[in-house]
């Protein structure tokens, strides 16, 4: 089965479930390049999910859009300002169920020139990497990825994206073209864990991970416009068979490529409310 950033990809894991979808459209999942790129799409593929799904990957930003336009049932992103606003606060998530957790990773070259690999903290390591004009490749797309390098350069009170600086490149791709693009110049970049863990061919090394800011939680919204019991049997599913199955995954090293999020599936609450 092949899969295209926003193509639809039809899923019919289990025949039963197939024949008891037949006079129901597909369940539409909206999720990241991460999600697919990690292996987690792979996984679900394997398994039975109780109804028939429709997969359409993107950018978290692309992905969260679509939700609000009404153009998706069920979200698995990770970006968690941008899904309190569009989401959550513009009243289109039924249910916020969190899921699982990676984290994150600052790669780039064995040499390390911006010396990122004893840096205190993400920050200072953003902030080693730009006083030092090290090339860094942004992936410059609104993704999860893209949230989280910002909120980074933020905490280092930088901000290169709106510079003419020649050592910041952004690519524009998701996330194993960004890192490919890295790898050919030697750069760094700020990297998914299992995501680059499965990328094959390069020569970047993981320098820095020991910040809790570089936590990547992934949460599940049901929107309110899938208005059908589907999409809830669906997260229910997702939240026990699926997330099992995930942490279980191990990374190389043998350390867990996702950790559990705590709590269940809840109706969320607007940002004006709390």
């Amino acid at each position: 089965m092949t899969r295209h950033t926003l193509t639809l990809v039809f899923l019919c894991a289990a025949q039963a479930a197939c024949a008891r979808d037949t006079q129901a459209a597909p369940l539409r999942l909206g999720t990241t390049t991460t999600v697919d790129q990690s292996g987690a799409l792979a996984l679900l593929d394997s398994l039975h999910p109780p109804v028939s799904i429709r997969v359409i990957v993107g950018a978290s930003g692309t992905i969260i859009r679509s939700a609000a336009a009404g153009d998706l049932d069920v979200v698995i992103t990770h970006a968690p300002s941008l899904e309190q606003r569009l989401l959550v606060d513009a009243g289109h998530a039924a249910l916020r169920c969190p899921f699982v957790a990676s984290r994150f990773a600052i790669v780039g070259p064995a040499a390390d020139p911006a010396h990122v690999a004893t840096a205190a903290s993400a920050a200072e390591a953003f902030r080693d990497i730009a006083e030092r004009r090290a090339s860094f490749v942004s992936r410059a797309d609104s993704s999860g990825t893209h949230i989280k390098e910002l909120s980074l350069w933020k905490a280092a009170g930088l901000s290169p994206a709106g510079s003419r600086s020649t050592w910041y490149v952004q690519a524009g791709g998701d996330q194993a073209a960004t890192l490919r693009i890295a790898d050919e110049r030697a750069a760094y970049a700020l990297a998914d864990l299992p995501t680059f863990t499965r990328l094959q061919g390069i020569a970047l090394h993981v320098l820095f991970t020991a910040d809790t800011a570089l936590g990547n939680p992934y949460t599940l919204y049901v929107m309110r416009s899938a208005a059908n019991d589907r999409a809830t049997q669906f997260s229910a599913w997702a939240l026990d068979d699926w997330r099992t199955r995930l942490l279980a995954v191990r990374l190389s090293a043998g350390v867990p490529a996702f950790e559990p999020l705590a709590g269940g599936c809840a109706v969320p609450v607007a940002a004006a409310e709390q």
